[in-house]
C-alpha cells in the first residue's frame, strides 16, 4: 500500500472544523480521533479497491552490447493480462551507472492491452549494467492510496570500452598497406619475403633489380619484398594496484586498453596473430585463437567487465600466462605503469627472465600529462613542494626505463590519448625493419 499525494489533503479537510470547535471551547479530541477513523478508512478502501499490478507483465528490448559513450535506446513492453484497467506508475530498477532518465511515466492500460515506455541509457562505466525488476503502483478509484509491488523484469547491457583510438586506425593501415606492396614505397629487412617483380622505375632501390629476370626480359626487372605474415603478437595488459591510478577522466587501465585495442586491430590487418592476456594474480581475460574481423569484437567483449585490483601483480605468473599463448612470440606489449623504482623491482626481475629467442619487447605505460607542468610550477611553500615531488616521480619514471631498456626491452610513455598511436607507430617500425 502506498499514499499519493491527495492523502494529506483529505487530512487537512478535517482540520477546520476542529479548529472551529476548539476556538468554541468544546473539547474537539473526539472530532479530530473520528476524522482519523474516516481518514483511514477511506485510505484503505480505496486501496483494496485498487487493482492488483501482479496482473502486469514485463518485456524488455534492449541491446545486448554497446560502447561506452554511445545512446542506448531501450524499450519496455507493459502489458495487463488483468480483466480491470490499470492507473499506474513504473520505475524501471536500472543501476545509476547506466544513465537512465529516471522518468516515472503514468500509464493507463485497459485490459488485455499494453502500451510501451521508451527510454535511452547514457552508460557512464564499463561492464555489466542489469535492472532486476521494474517497481510498480496502482492508484485506486479515489486517488488517495493504491497498491505497489516490485515485479520482476531481468534486463543486461554489457558496455564495451569506447574505443576513442579507432581515429588512428585508417592512417596506419594506409602506412600498413605502403609496407605491403600496396603503393611503390618498397622495403627490404631480414624479416620480408619476397613478393612479385615489376619493372625498375626511377628512385626504386638498385639493390632490388633482379639481373637473371633482367636479362630474360627487354626492360630492368625489379624484385618486390612485403613483411611476413603469420606472426604472434601477444599483449599482456597489468590489472594490478597502478592501473587503478587516474589519469584525467579515466583510469590508466582504461587507456591501456585503447593501446590494446588499436595495436589488436592493426596486427590483425597485417595478417598477424594477435593472443591478449589481461592479469593481475589471476587471469581476468584472455583472448586467443581468434583472427580476422571476430578479433576486435571478442577483445572488447573480453575486456568489459575487467576492472583494476588493489592487489600486486605477480609477474613470474604473468610472463608465463603470456608465453604459453603463443609458443613463440614475435612481439610482447607489456600495458602497465611502473615508475617507482622500489616497486617495479619484481616487475624488473621477471623481465630479465624472458627468453629472448627472437621476441620483442615492448613496455607501454601512461603517464600524466599534468606531471611536467607540475614540476615545472612556482609559487608557494606547497606549490614548491608539489613541483619537487613531481620532478622526482618523472626522475624516477626515467631510472625504470632505462632499466627496462637495460633487461632488453623498449620503454614507450606518454599520455592515455598518445600511447596507442605510439605503440602502432612502433609495430610498423618493426615491420618496417624486418625485425616482425
Amino acid at each position: 500500500m502506498f499514499l499519493s499525494g491527495r492523502a494529506p489533503i483529505l487530512v487537512a479537510v478535517g482540520v477546520v472544523p476542529i479548529v472551529v470547535l476548539q476556538a468554541a471551547g468544546i473539547d474537539a479530541w473526539l472530532t479530530l480521533i473520528a476524522w482519523a477513523l474516516v481518514c483511514a478508512a477511506i485510505l484503505g478502501v480505496d486501496a483494496l479497491a485498487a487493482p492488483s499490478p501482479a496482473a502486469l507483465r514485463f518485456v524488455r528490448d534492449v541491446p545486448a552490447r554497446a560502447r561506452l559513450g554511445d545512446e542506448v535506446p531501450t524499450r519496455l513492453q507493459v502489458v495487463n493480462d488483468g480483466s480491470r484497467t490499470l492507473r499506474v506508475r513504473i520505475r524501471d530498477a536500472w543501476q545509476p551507472t547506466a544513465g537512465h532518465p529516471g522518468d516515472r511515466p503514468r500509464l493507463v492500460i485497459p485490459a488485455r492491452e499494453s502500451r510501451v515506455v521508451s527510454a535511452a541509457l547514457h552508460p557512464r562505466r564499463r561492464g555489466e549494467l542489469r535492472s532486476e525488476f521494474v517497481a510498480v503502483r496502482a492508484l485506486g478509484p479515489l486517488g488517495f492510496a493504491g497498491r505497489q509491488a516490485t515485479i520482476p523484469a531481468p534486463g543486461a547491457l554489457r558496455v564495451l570500452p569506447p574505443f576513442r583510438a579507432r581515429r588512428h586506425l585508417a592512417s596506419r593501415v594506409r602506412r600498413l598497406r605502403e609496407l605491403d606492396g600496396s603503393t611503390s614505397l618498397l622495403v627490404r629487412g631480414q624479416g620480408t619475403e619476397f613478393d612479385s617483380l615489376r619493372e625498375y622505375v626511377r628512385g626504386d632501390d638498385v639493390r632490388s633489380i633482379d639481373w637473371r629476370a633482367t636479362a630474360r626480359s627487354t626492360t630492368t626487372m625489379l624484385r618486390t619484398w612485403r613483411p611476413e605474415r603469420d606472426r604472434h603478437v601477444t599483449i599482456l595488459i597489468d590489472t594490478g594496484r597502478t592501473a587503478a591510478a587516474r589519469v584525467g577522466d579515466e583510469t590508466r587501465l582504461d587507456a591501456t586498453f585503447e593501446a590494446a585495442m588499436l595495436l589488436a586491430a592493426l596486427a590483425t590487418r597485417a595478417g598477424d596473430h594477435v593472443h591478449l592476456l589481461a592479469f593481475d594474480r589471476l587471469v581476468r581475460a584472455r583472448v586467443t585463437g581468434v583472427d580476422g574481423a571476430r578479433l576486435l569484437p571478442e577483445i572488447s567483449d573480453a575486456l568489459a567487465p575487467v576492472d583494476a585490483r588493489l592487489i600486486d601483480t605477480d609477474w613470474d605468473r604473468a610472463f608465463a600466462e603470456a608465453l604459453r599463448l603463443a609458443r613463440r612470440p614475435s612481439l610482447l606489449v607489456v600495458l602497465t605503469a611502473q615508475e617507482d623504482v622500489a616497486a617495479s623491482r619484481a616487475f624488473l626481475t621477471s623481465l630479465e627472465a624472458i627468453p629472448g629467442s627472437g621476441t620483442t619487447v615492448l613496455v607501454g605505460a601512461v603517464t600524466d600529462h599534468a606531471l611536467g607542468d607540475t614540476a615545472r610550477a612556482g609559487g608557494s611553500v606547497s606549490e614548491l613542494y608539489r613541483a619537487a615531488a613531481a620532478e622526482a616521480a618523472s626522475h624516477d619514471a626515467q631510472r625504470v626505463a632505462g632499466a627496462i631498456a637495460r633487461a632488453g626491452a623498449e620503454a614507450i610513455a606518454d599520455t592515455p590519448e598518445l600511447l596507442p598511436p605510439r605503440i602502432a607507430d612502433r609495430y610498423l617500425a618493426l615491420k618496417k625493419a624486418g625485425r616482425l
